[in-house]
């Protein structure tokens, strides 16, 4: 059958897969608890029975603040069946955005987690318009479940409304808001239909040469639109999906899962390297003379045997007594990662390439559903460095400011209720201007440079595209984070988040006491490493771009600080406000 609203994909499954046993699975009471395809199907029928009962009719919003789970999923298809639009909101933003997405989406119905998020409802709920319902998917006294709500669809069932409805809904129609957090400003609704999502999954499901015995673990936010397309993805191709508890477990699950494939962002690739090389430096002399030969054989390596016979050869030694130890502590069957929301240093890709796992880095924004360019398994669909070719279905130009401009039935219907910026980000011709700058290079593979806006010119006139330098330097396991500053000044300077972790492991190995995060930051032999790490990535850089001085910070940037988007990316004007002394320091 064809698959043209999301929905479809639950018919489609049972068509294709009818006896597969494990279409979503997650944790509970330390147990994985399965659901096969007729079990998802009857649940989400009876979300949209109970929101048909609620009095919610299609057209209206219906927020979900949970953690990646089959419940997700079924409040997802249950919601958007009938006719309803999902807008699900990422669970650690603050208040005063919460508050806004409440109200700018006039939601009339709301399902969270549990106690966690208690406090925050409680504290904006009295403010909300149009809020009616709040469900819990884990007990709370004061509030209804979701289990109510299911048990209210299969005690009402409404078959043939739920199928007129369904019957009325287009390809074309508006299905999901997903708010982008940004960097300043309200969040802003990025309306997404049917066509939007599925473009999108017919143009990258080739990419996993799977079949349905295979099996994934997600952990990245559904309530982002990179994870959730390939959610999709994974249903279609019948892929089981094995949903984590926690970052914290992450490790544990994988090992009881044994996953075929996973999708990651960059930081989380940067933190298994991290912990690899801290592991490395822990061996016995001879094991760790070993591991640093095949870690720097890794880190040459080439697609499509480029390297040589000998290369490979020495790979072959390398994988026998290094890399099968890795992909064993990643469940021995991880075939296939894919990378996206930031950057990805090249070395990182060729390491996990060279140890047998394959990594695929994509590019793309929420308004286009997310992806615009992919690495594919085909003869020449990967190029270190490069965000891959851009989808088949998809346009891209880029006019002489360099700017990457898409077309194609990934890009939004618009923003909600701003017309206004919708006209900003789409031109007349129907092209989205992404804020990215990038280049086309001759194989045909899209290379983004960094953003737009973001570029800055010294006081000497030089342009510097800050994203270029912060990645080269961040392929330092001493460096967690950086941001490149120096607008308007002579010279271009730096405030570095040291990665703590890495460093506890050095000053071990060294015999160096660690006392704190906040006193090593200040240690002389402390910045005296670093400033060798940036004095080896400036040789590779222009003169303009070098960093001439950098600061230290006393603490490792993250989300719940502020200093992070919560999909990893810098949030550079408050970072430069909240060190704005310090950054003055450096220009001194």
């Amino acid at each position: 059958m064809e698959v043209t609203r999301i929905f479809d994909l639950l018919p489609y499954y049972a068509e294709t897969h009818p006896s597969k046993n494990v279409v979503l699975a997650g944790k509970e009471d330390e147990k994985w608890v399965t659901y096969n395809i007729h079990q998802y199907r009857e649940i989400a029928d009876q979300v949209s029975y109970g929101l048909l009962n609620l009095g919610i009719a299609p057209g209206d919003t219906v927020a979900t603040v949970i953690s990646n789970s089959p419940e997700w999923n079924f409040l997802d298809i249950g919601i958007m069946q009938m006719g309803a639009v999902h807008v699900p909101i990422y669970p650690t933003i603050s208040d005063s955005d919460f508050l806004y997405i409440l109200n700018h989406a006039e939601i009339k119905a709301i399902f969270i987690a549990g106690e966690e998020l208690y406090k925050k409802i409680e504290r904006v709920k009295p403010l909300t318009f149009c809020l009616e319902n709040v469900f819990v998917i884990n007990p709370i006294d004061q509030f209804h479940t979701l289990k109510e709500l299911t048990d209210s669809g299969k005690q009402n069932p409404d078959p043939e409304r739920l199928a007129e409805i369904k019957s009325g809904i287009k390809e074309n129609d508006l299905v999901t808001l997903i708010y982008t957090s940004g960097t300043t400003g309200n969040p802003k609704g990025v309306m997404l239909s049917h066509r939007n999502l599925l473009s999108n999954m017919e143009a990258v499901h080739h990419i996993p040469k799977m079949g349905a015995g295979a099996s994934c673990i997600s952990f990245l936010p559904l309530s982002h639109v990179y994870e959730r397309v390939m959610n999709y993805v994974y249903q279609y191709l019948g892929i089981s999906i094995y949903y984590v508890e926690s970052l914290a477990t992450i490790t544990e699950n994988i090992q009881e899962i044994s996953p075929d494939m996973m999708c990651a962002v960059p930081r989380f690739l940067e933190k298994v390297y991290d912990k690899i090389i801290a592991t490395g430096r822990k061996l016995p002399w001879i094991k760790k003379r070993v591991f640093f030969w095949a870690l720097h054989l890794a880190q040459r390596f080439e697609i499509e045997h480029r390297n040589g016979s000998w290369y490979h050869f020495q790979l072959w030694w390398a994988d026998l007594l290094v890399f099968r130890k890795w992909r064993n502590a990643l469940g021995n069957k991880l075939q296939l990662i894919v990378s996206g929301g930031a950057a990805l240093q090249p070395r990182l890709s060729r390491v996990f390439w060279a140890a047998g796992i394959e990594i695929y880095e994509g590019y793309g924004l929420t308004e286009t559903s997310p992806v615009i360019a992919v690495s594919t398994r085909e003869k020449g669909g990967i190029t270190f460095g490069c965000v891959g070719p851009v989808l088949k279905n998809v346009t891209v130009k880029i006019p002489e400011d360099g700017e990457v401009l898409c077309k194609g039935p990934n890009v939004m219907l618009g923003y909600y209720k701003d017309t206004g910026m919708t006209r900003e980000i789409i031109d007349e011709e129907g092209w989205l201007h992404t804020g990215d700058v990038g280049i086309i290079e001759p194989n045909g593979h899209l290379r983004i440079s960094g953003r737009k806006k973001e570029i800055f010119k010294t006081s000497n006139g030089k342009y510097i595209a800050p994203q270029v330098v912060e990645n080269k330097m961040k392929e330092s396991p001493f460096i967690d984070n950086i941001m490149v500053v120096g607008e308007n000044r002579k010279f271009a300077a730096a405030l570095i988040a040291p990665n703590f972790e890495y460093l506890r492991s050095w000053c071990q190995v060294k015999g160096v006491e660690y006392s704190t995060d906040q006193e090593m930051a200040r240690n002389p032999l402390i910045r005296k490493r670093i400033q060798k790490e940036v004095e080896i990535v400036n040789e590779t850089l222009g003169s303009t771009e070098q960093i001439k001085k950098f600061a230290l910070m006393p603490v490792e940037w993250s989300i719940d600080e502020g200093e992070l988007t919560p999909s990893l990316k810098l949030k550079r004007d408050l970072i430069s406000l909240k060190y704005q002394d310090t950054i003055e320091r450096l220009f001194e």
